[in-house]
């Protein structure tokens, strides 16, 4: 049985205030971690060094990444989804994206 504060090893905390995971190696679609006793199936592919939320994040709450603000949410987050520019926005440079067959776009 798992302690409530067990999380997957595939799954690195930098700071105990982070409210994000990083990958520590590509996780697929459909694959079950344990994030702090909780089990969760990945919705999308986790790659390498890309940011997985800890617990619920809520629509405009900042995302702490070693310790810091590194920006907010555009939409409320679940546990184990997957933190990037289609739900994370910089506070303090623009954020772009590049969609195949798409130009750059800021958000």
């Amino acid at each position: 049985m798992s302690s409530p504060s067990h999380t997957d090893a595939r799954l690195i905390l930098l700071s105990p205030q982070d409210n994000c995971l990083i990958a520590g190696a590509r996780l697929e679609a459909g694959t079950q971690v344990e994030i702090e006793g909780e089990r969760v199936t990945l919705v999308k592919t986790i790659d390498l060094g890309h940011k997985v939320a800890r617990a619920v994040i809520r629509k405009d709450e900042k995302v702490l990444r070693y310790g810091a603000v590194i920006g907010h949410v555009t939409e409320d987050v679940a546990r184990g989804e997957h933190l990037h520019t289609h739900n994370l926005e910089s506070d303090y440079i623009p954020t772009y994206t590049h969609d195949a067959g798409h130009e750059f776009v800021h958000h």
